[in-house]
């Protein structure tokens, strides 16, 4: 994984959606908002080099 990951979410935290949240501490549930900002981060930017190569390749084909 990359360095820009979180180190909770190298530790493999977890967080399925719509769970109850009642049972779970606020220190997990904090680690779990870390974790999934640390992949919407990482989706993100897989979302702009996608876009980047499509651009490139676009402009390659233009006539």
């Amino acid at each position: 994984m990359d360095e820009d990951v979180s180190p909770s979410f190298k530790k493999g935290v977890v967080h399925e959606l719509g769970v109850p949240l009642d049972d779970i501490s606020i220190d997990e549930l904090e680690l779990r908002i870390e974790a999934l900002k640390a992949e919407i981060k990482r989706l993100e930017a897989s979302i702009e080099d996608k876009k980047s190569s499509k651009s490139a390749a676009e402009s390659v084909f233009k006539f």
